[in-house]
């Protein structure tokens, strides 16, 4: 079974990007990874972009945009980015926030040092999906 993931911030334009992108690139056999904003950006932050294409080989650009929550499927997990941001109108069954620092603005590094937080966070969530199995339905709130 892939449980789906809405990765979820304010602008929907940085870290939760990101987070969509590591999940697929080291997830994607567990997690059916999506992103999403509250105050959607009109693109994605290009040097989150860079940074994933440095570290990663992949291109955001061409495989994600920003959207809004309303655009998302019914999910199984939603992991807030550490902004704040309450989803009342997004229900899923487990719910955790990463807390992370917005790189935007910031030196080159600390996208760097936002999306290997990341991939720590997503393999560390996949290795608790595992653990857990088919309890993920008796779970209101883990963090």
């Amino acid at each position: 079974m892939k449980y789906k993931i809405a990765f979820i911030c304010v602008h929907n334009s940085c870290r939760s990007q990101m987070a969509e992108a590591i999940t697929r690139l080291f997830a994607s056999d567990i997690f059916e990874p999506y992103s999403a904003g509250t105050e959607v950006a009109e693109s994605i932050n290009q040097e989150a972009v860079a940074t994933i294409r440095e570290l990663y080989g992949i291109d955001m650009n061409a495989t994600q945009r920003p959207k809004d929550v309303s655009e998302l499927p019914d999910v199984d997990i939603v992991v807030t980015m550490g902004c704040g941001v309450t989803c009342p109108t997004l229900y899923a069954p487990y719910h955790t926030d990463w807390g992370l620092e917005d790189p935007t603005g910031k030196s080159h590094d600390e996208y760097i040092k936002c999306a290997r937080t990341i991939e720590n966070k997503v393999m560390e969530l996949k290795a608790d999906m595992l653990d857990l199995g088919e309890e993920l339905d008796n779970i209101s709130n883990v963090d």
